[in-house]
């Protein structure tokens, strides 16, 4: 007879390769997206080797920007690879995260455990902060280790906050606060984990609840609209070229998925492991004007760029 606790064990490991063989054999039914990944992006010498790259971003001319957490912290290449420009070294930040672009061309850099978000110009002066250098909380001029950001179209900011507060937290372009929403849990419109955040043409905030294997849809003012509960785990999210489209970095399965802003998957790209077209630990994602796709991956040390087979 087998004791209660190898029979709790027996049923865990059990119910675990069902959920593995679920979510391989619906994998397998996917459609590929049909990308292929570029050899050896970006090419050395132009860069720095990248200490657990968090976080990639794509302006409108089609320049990667890089946030890793080496010396060199934020890097800005060609779509080549070539190296342009570095920001912000010296220990400006304390703990890079995610990275992106406005569409004036600003770069905004979430640095988790420094407990802030920059606002860097192109020529890497700063020229907004967020939040307060190591001091985390949750007031308005606190965070508790953010993770991303987003933009509307008139310029009002939204940070998902994060790995501590679990809420996501409105400002408008000059930094005011204007409101918050969200807690720890798993109903509707609370988190465990917002790691990604990312708005439509429409004004809808899609929040990746990286732990509670969900992304949320609200609107502007935090007005739960729905969720997606089939898309594994969302660590980076970006819109697609068309904007009609979301690209989503599974990180937990070490996969990239397509999906139509009504949540439906339409392509799957990627599996675990260390070669090229693999990923460990997909942790944030950008899509170029061109139609290619950047992985940043924290565990393999590198950014993939993907381009159309």
């Amino acid at each position: 007879m087998l004791s209660a606790r190898v029979r709790i064990v027996f049923l865990r490991v059990s119910l675990a390769l069902c959920f593995l063989g679920c979510l391989f054999g619906q994998q397998a039914s996917l459609p590929p997206m049909g990308y292929k990944p570029v050899l050896n992006w970006p090419p050395a010498p132009e860069a720095w080797n990248l200490y657990e790259p968090s976080g990639v971003a794509v302006d409108r001319e089609g320049n990667v920007y890089v946030f890793n957490r080496s010396p060199h912290p934020l890097l800005k290449l060609t779509s080549e690879g070539k190296l342009i420009k570095s920001y912000c070294e010296g220990g400006v930040f304390v703990d890079s995260h995610g990275v992106r672009i406005d569409r004036d061309d600003n770069i905004w850099a979430v640095d988790r455990n420094g407990q802030m978000i920059f606002k860097i110009n192109q020529e890497g002066r700063i020229l907004m902060v967020l939040g307060r250098r190591g001091q985390k909380g949750t007031a308005h001029d606190n965070f508790n280790r953010p993770t991303d950001v987003a933009f509307a179209p008139n310029g009002d900011v939204f940070i998902s906050d994060g790995y501590g507060n679990s809420r996501v937290i409105k400002f408008d372009k000059n930094g005011k606060y204007l409101l918050e929403w969200g807690k720890k849990g798993s109903a509707p419109g609370e988190f465990n984990l917002p790691h990604a955040i990312v708005l439509d043409t429409q004004g809808r905030v899609y929040v990746g609840d990286r732990e509670n294997y969900r992304v949320q849809i609200f609107d502007v003012n935090g007005k739960f609209l729905g969720q997606w509960t089939n898309v594994g785990s969302p660590w980076g999210l970006d819109l697609t070229p068309d904007k009609q489209h979301i690209l989503l970095s599974d990180g937990h399965n070490n996969r990239v998925l397509l999906l139509n802003l009504e949540g439906q998957i339409l392509g799957v790209q990627g599996s675990p492991g260390k070669a090229p077209g693999e990923f460990i630990h997909a942790h944030a994602i950008a899509s170029a004007p061109n139609g290619d796709f950047y992985v940043a991956e924290t565990v393999n040390w590198r950014v993939q760029k993907f381009v159309k087979r």
